[in-house]
């Protein structure tokens, strides 16, 4: 158990004790020369296993800057860790890596290893390259070496959106094969442009271990970033279905969710943020469609920042106000989690309003989840069949006191355009896994 200050005011200040997954025993050996690296193993759009446990990983492109505090004072690496197993990307742009950015990587390092930060490296210059390319090859390999071993290494990051960017899939052999023979315990993640179709993207396929897709719907007018007809905020779910399609339904899939982007920040935009409702929305809609972990793109983006976020180097205001709220029924510690982190459930469930709905069964332990959201369809009732019979009501999750009943494993509920709802039933038997 991990406990951490939080000042609310000059005078006043509330310890708040919490338990924190894996996160907590890699701080605490921050400082050991011989600890391990941490093992990320992932399998066919199932849940991703670290260090031997189910994990939902949250992360942050990009989180704060190394060194830097929250608004209440604590460490910013500590106090995002708190959620549960979380990362952030660390990013070089194509021509920067040399020794000054390795230093940066490596402050940031040590700092994830002290406050149960994970990080993603992310190096432009080494993620497509050329047969023949020795030099690079070398480079590569150098820092798989030095890195690869770090506690605090998380996953490899491939080349972002080479879809989108004309970059040939087989270019992303060597960085693919390099990496695998030389660090088999972290996995590679791609994230492609919401732009392309499933046979476009089924070539790249090949060369990651993790699909995702970055798409920030919310927007003036809505669903600019969007490349499809639909503009509305159910575009996550379409793309959240086309990734998991483009790997065969073999590999893992997260997807890349809005804090801010620049096509709201820059210059004759109109800058906006989505909702609560629409981030928790967003959120859901994304699990309902594979997604086994989420990343949270912008909290760093300047334009995006107020005065007093400004000085701290990242959108503090927006986590605390919109997107805390929502990861806090996704931590380790939610009576949610064991289903985030559960495979599909064998149970064949259907519902009346199947087009207008996302939703997703899951089971653990003595429990049946059901994770449903409406897209824009108008408020109605929504009846859902096929739910073990001898279920007769349950919790509305994070809607407490609210419960449910069910009918001959019949549920039928009132939902609202954008609405979640988040079911969990207790059972009296296993039949349904």
């Amino acid at each position: 158990m991990t406990c951490r200050e939080r000042r609310i005011g000059p005078e006043l200040i509330i310890y708040q004790c919490l338990f924190l997954t894996l996160s907590v025993f890699i701080a605490a050996a921050a400082d050991a020369p011989a600890a391990a690296a941490t093992r990320v193993q992932t399998g066919a759009h199932e849940a991703f296993i670290v260090n031997g446990a189910p994990t939902f990983p949250i992360g942050f492109t990009s989180g704060p800057p190394t060194g830097t505090a929250t608004p209440n004072g604590e460490n910013a690496m500590h106090y995002l860790a708190g959620e549960g197993h979380v990362f952030q990307l660390w990013y070089c742009r194509n021509g920067a890596w040399g020794p000054q950015k390795e230093a940066e990587l490596d402050a940031l390092l040590r700092e994830a290893n002290q406050q149960g930060m994970h990080v993603v490296i992310s190096i432009a210059e080494l993620q497509h390259i050329k047969p023949g390319d020795t030099a690079r090859v070398a480079e590569l390999q150098r820092v798989v070496k030095k890195y690869g071993e770090n506690p605090a290494v998380f996953f490899w990051k491939g080349e972002d959106e080479p879809q989108w960017g004309k970059i040939p899939a087989d270019d992303l052999r060597t960085y693919y094969d390099t990496i695998h023979a030389l660090d088999p315990s972290h996995p590679i993640w791609i994230t492609q442009a919401p732009r392309g179709t499933v046979a476009d993207w089924k070539p790249y396929s090949a060369f990651f271990d993790i699909g995702a897709v970055d798409i920030y719907p919310v927007s003036y007018p809505p669903g600019t970033h969007s490349g499809t007809e639909n503009r509305e905020l159910s575009v996550v779910g379409d793309y959240a279905k086309r990734i998991a399609e483009s790997t065969d339904f073999r590999k893992p899939t997260m997807m890349v969710l809005q804090i801010c982007w620049s096509g709201v920040a820059k210059p004759g935009k109109t800058l906006r943020f989505p909702t609560f409702a629409e981030e928790r929305y967003m959120t859901y809609q994304a699990i309902a469609n594979g997604a086994r972990g989420l990343v949270y793109f912008g909290g760093n983006v300047a334009p995006c920042l107020n005065e007093r976020d400004a000085a701290y180097g990242w959108n503090w205001t927006f986590y605390d106000r919109i997107l805390r709220p929502v990861l806090d029924e996704l931590r380790p510690d939610s009576p949610l989690y064991p289903a985030l982190v559960a495979p599909d459930s064998k149970l064949h469930i259907s519902s009346d309003a199947d087009g207008a709905m996302d939703y997703v069964i899951r089971e653990a332990g003595d429990y049946v989840y059901l994770l449903a959201s409406r897209r824009e369809a108008a408020t109605a009732q929504v009846t859902f069949n096929g739910l073990l019979p001898d279920l007769e009501e349950g919790d509305v999750l994070f809607e407490s006191p609210r419960r449910v009943k069910l009918s001959n494993g019949t549920l039928t509920d009132w939902f609202g355009p954008h609405e979640v709802h988040v079911y969990r039933f207790r059972r009296t038997s296993h039949g349904g896994s």
